[in-house]
């Protein structure tokens, strides 16, 4: 029964490092996200013609379009101004202080997987919080 709920809830995962998209999609798909992902902004927003998601993670420093030209996007639609954003970035980037529209920042360089797992619970609530225990 709330397993129907958990696989409706679809996560955007855009970076343009592979490594740290596997990690953030893995650690979501084990958790029973729908995920999508995009190595960039511009992709992003071709994903997000087909697909709403109810949390986007985006890293900010991205060739193409960055994460802060993604969010502006977002903002000005109707359809994705209000979906809750976590955006990653590097410690030393200062970006988590500059960022003010995103609901959450996580750094690459410490435990992501820790990091994510607070984020989506602060940013979608108890049930994160399910998944994320069901996910251990």
């Amino acid at each position: 029964m709330s397993t129907d709920k958990v696989m409706s809830v679809v996560a955007l995962v855009v970076d343009d490092s592979m490594l740290i998209r596997h990690t953030v999609c893995r650690f979501l798909e084990e958790r029973g996200y729908t995920v999508e992902s995009a190595t960039n902004g511009k992709e992003a927003l071709e994903v997000l013609k087909r697909v709403t998601p109810d949390v986007i993670i985006t890293d900010m420093q991205m060739p193409n379009m960055s994460g802060s030209e993604l969010i502006t996007e977002l903002k000005q639609q109707p359809h994705t101004a209000n979906i809750p954003i976590v955006i990653v970035a590097g410690r030393q980037s200062g970006f988590e202080e500059k960022e003010k529209r995103a609901n959450f920042a996580i750094f690459k360089d410490i435990d992501i997987v820790e990091q994510l797992a607070k984020a989506l619970e602060s940013v979608l609530g108890q049930n994160a919080a399910k998944q994320h225990a069901s996910g251990k």
